[in-house]
């Protein structure tokens, strides 16, 4: 029933879907639907939540493969602004917006959107205190700049959620990255200069 609800959402927006349209995509009754989430804005907020622990079983299993915490970190923004490839749940970003509007006035979803915000942010702060234990970053205060990073990277998937012409995942993922590079000291090239220089080198390996 959560792929259902999370799929329907997906397509027709928290507003437009109904507890019917979830039922008849998987193929129960709108009472079992109802007798197990009580509501609408339950069943948006389990959908969520089944898609964020899709979304970090997917991070924590690119992340394991990386040894450095500057990789992880980069990993992280690559998935939050959709430059990474699949894993990403689909739609992830689409029910986040709608998650945000409900939140504004029900008590009840805002409590889970604290809760999701706040294990985002301890995902940076647990990177940034690796990056500092093993010398790869500078001292920095952690929870400033998980909060205020966290924000950052909320504000691209808003633009790219809403298809911005200006605000685009290859170019919020660049900037998001340049930001972390200098407040925690690392050297970092972008993506599109990396794959120009490896090009440049197989041009000279192959003469």
């Amino acid at each position: 029933m959560l792929e259902a609800a999370r799929r329907v959402m997906v397509e027709r927006g928290f507003p437009g879907a109904r507890i019917t349209d979830v039922a008849d995509r998987a193929g129960v009754s709108p009472a079992l639907v109802i007798y197990y989430f009580k509501s609408k804005d339950k069943l948006l907020t389990e959908a969520m939540r089944q898609s964020e622990d899709l979304w970090y079983a997917e991070m924590s299993r690119r992340a394991a493969k990386i040894p450095s915490a500057a990789g992880r970190l980069e990993e992280v923004v690559a998935m939050t602004c959709h430059v990474s490839g699949n894993g990403v749940p689909e739609g992830s970003l689409e029910l986040w917006l709608d998650l945000w509007a409900q939140a504004l006035r029900d008590q009840e979803v805002r409590a889970v959107r604290e809760e999701f915000d706040e294990r985002f942010r301890e995902t940076i702060r647990q990177i940034v205190r690796d990056g500092i234990a093993t010398e790869e970053f500078s001292e920095v205060d952690e929870d400033e700049f998980a909060v205020a990073y966290s924000a950052l990277l909320d504000g691209f998937a808003i633009q790219i959620a809403l298809e911005d012409p200006v605000v685009g995942p290859e170019r919020a993922f660049d900037a998001a990255m340049r930001v972390a590079s200098r407040q925690l000291g690392f050297t970092w090239e972008a993506r599109r200069a990396r794959r120009a220089s490896s090009g440049r080198q197989r041009t000279r390996e192959a003469r």
